[in-house]
């Protein structure tokens, strides 16, 4: 809750600094209106009071920047979805060895078998990864 209210606290103050900004007189004029000769709208007096406008308003839109940084970064991080996860691999059976149904955990043959073949250097390159040469 005070999150929120301070990040419509944030917005109030920024749109109050791009209209401070915009009335002040630029080097073409500006959309800032010159008011009565004396007094406070003066051209001297409008100046000072929207330039210190302006520095109160940019020091109050930095400090809720940072505040609003702090305090997102502090909430509790809620727990990952896991919903799309990827499952883990199949595991690795024996060449000519019957896979496992899913969910069934390999035989003890199949894995004496793949041990055996491993083991024993004569397995035979499959057909279908041998090399080619690229000599022509």
């Amino acid at each position: 809750m005070f999150f929120t209210f301070l990040l419509v606290v944030h917005a109030l103050v920024a749109a109050a600094l791009v209209g401070v900004i915009l009335m002040q007189r630029s080097e073409g004029g500006g959309l800032g209106m010159g008011g009565s000769p004396a007094g406070l709208m003066s051209a001297r007096g409008a100046a000072d009071f929207l330039t210190r406008a302006t520095s109160i308003l940019a020091t109050l839109f930095v400090s809720l920047s940072i505040v609003l940084a702090f305090l997102a970064a502090s909430r509790h991080a809620q727990s990952v979805d896991t919903t799309l996860a990827r499952p883990t691999s199949a595991p690795i059976t024996a060449p000519g060895a019957p896979a496992p149904t899913l969910g069934e955990a390999p035989s003890a043959a199949a894995v004496a078998a793949a041990s055996e073949a491993e083991g024993s250097g004569n397995a035979a390159a499959p057909a279908s990864n041998s090399v080619i040469p690229l000599e022509q």
